[in-house]
């Protein structure tokens, strides 16, 4: 049975694996009842207002009888007669039965044997039929083999309950998300990113917060987003929420913004930073994933160097963002990720990583951006070995926009982050 309380069930790929697996299940489950009853057809229905529908069927040699898909109104078959109890679960000789004699469709299969079981769903109505017939009748048919068919019925009962669970889910995923973006339930916090020789103001980092129920941290809206396929369109939706403050900041200054590869590999920035002083815009691309298609992604940021737009790579050492994606981007910033920040002076490997990206941003011409600095220990090392901008709490907090501005007018000495 599938474990709907994996943290991976929304992915679209977990959805396919989710889908895949059930249906194997139940798949398997009709053939080995077929075959144990000796039996030609087997399949599971579900009621559709007036019709029963076939989502899995087993009939080797028989596809164009009955597949996948097919419907037939509920007047026409057993089910109803069933579950009414007007006829038994199991019919060995269906001309024994009046009723099942006298439905066209009994002579229309032909239906000789029949054995039926209701699948439930978990508030105990009627999902479906749990189903097994053959052309002739078959009278060693006994309550045994009923008894066996509802085992099997069981099995596809738990997956078809699981797998509606998990629709469940993914709808009210997809609803919350939705909400967010047409309502634009979010605010946006800018925090000072400084250099670390002058201590004056180089730019901001747009950050998001989301303002709507489940209360939790922006980067679990965007996991969820991009696992129920809504990735791109909010995060569109927050950029241009956040490129039309770009005009307040002062003209010296960047703005940074944060996008993910797949909606890079789009090419819709390009329009939307074209209108936006695309000059004073930085793209922090971060992977939390593998680029599903790298040759578009290199044709993008393409596009919008051509514009003026600086690409960083984001969270450098951490998960995805390694040393071969800041080889493939050639970004004009690397932003080191707290984790080889925090404690770094203390810390002789982290300082000889630090020292080594450094190397490389001279080869290179690109600027080192240290992320996470909360200790004037660590800011006082990243400026020897020559780190050329930093950003964290010591450093200014993400703050409204006008309050960010306010204290980057009058920057304070490093270790004096509340007034920077």
């Amino acid at each position: 049975m599938v474990d709907l309380h994996l943290p991976e069930l929304f992915g679209a790929q977990a959805q396919q694996r989710l889908a895949r697996e059930s249906t194997d299940v139940v798949q398997d489950a009709l053939r080995d009842v077929r075959t144990h009853l000796g039996m030609e057809i087997a399949y599971l229905s579900e009621f559709v207002d007036d019709q029963t529908v076939f989502r899995a069927v087993d009939a080797p040699g028989l596809e164009e009888m009955i597949k996948p898909g097919d419907a037939r109104p509920l007047s026409e078959v057993y089910c109803k007669h069933i579950l009414d109890g007007r006829l038994p679960e199991l019919i060995p000789d269906t001309s024994a039965h009046p009723i099942a004699l006298d439905l066209p469709i009994t002579a229309a299969v032909p239906i000789g044997a029949h054995v039926s079981v209701p699948i439930l769903r978990k508030d105990g109505s009627v999902y479906g039929m749990f189903c097994c017939l053959s052309p002739k009748p078959n009278p060693g048919l006994n309550a045994r083999d009923l008894n066996i068919m509802k085992m099997f019925a069981r099995l596809a009962q738990a997956e078809v309950q699981d797998g509606m669970e998990a629709r469940r889910l993914v709808e009210e995923a997809e609803a919350r998300v939705r909400t967010v973006i047409s309502n634009e339930h979010f605010r946006m916090v800018f925090q000072p990113i400084c250099d670390l020789a002058t201590n004056s103001v180089s730019g901001f980092e747009a950050l998001c917060r989301f303002e709507a129920d489940p209360v939790r941290s922006p980067d679990l809206w965007f996991d969820e987003a991009a696992n129920i396929g809504l990735g791109v369109e909010l995060e569109l939706c927050v950029l241009e929420a956040t490129m039309g403050v770009l005009p307040i900041i002062p003209e010296h200054m960047y703005l940074s913004v944060n996008a993910g590869p797949d909606l890079v590999a789009t090419g819709r920035l390009k329009d939307l930073f074209s209108a936006h002083a695309p000059e004073r815009v930085v793209l922090e691309v971060t992977e939390h994933s593998a680029v599903r298609d790298p040759a578009a992604l290199a044709r993008a940021l393409a596009d919008l160097r051509s514009l003026g737009v600086r690409i960083a790579v984001d969270d450098a050492g951490a998960g995805y963002s390694g040393l071969q994606q800041i080889a493939r981007l050639q970004p004009e910033m690397i932003k080191l990720d707290r984790s080889l920040v925090s404690g770094i002076d203390g810390d002789q490997a982290l300082r000889a990583l630090c020292a080594a990206l450094m190397h490389y941003t001279a080869e290179t011409g690109a600027l080192l951006v240290a992320e996470g600095i909360e200790t004037q220990a660590e800011a006082d090392t990243l400026r020897k070995l020559g780190v050329h901008r930093g950003q964290g709490w010591l450093l200014g907090k993400p703050l409204p926009l006008a309050e960010a501005l306010a204290a980057a007018k009058t920057p304070a000495p490093i270790g004096m982050g509340s007034a920077a």
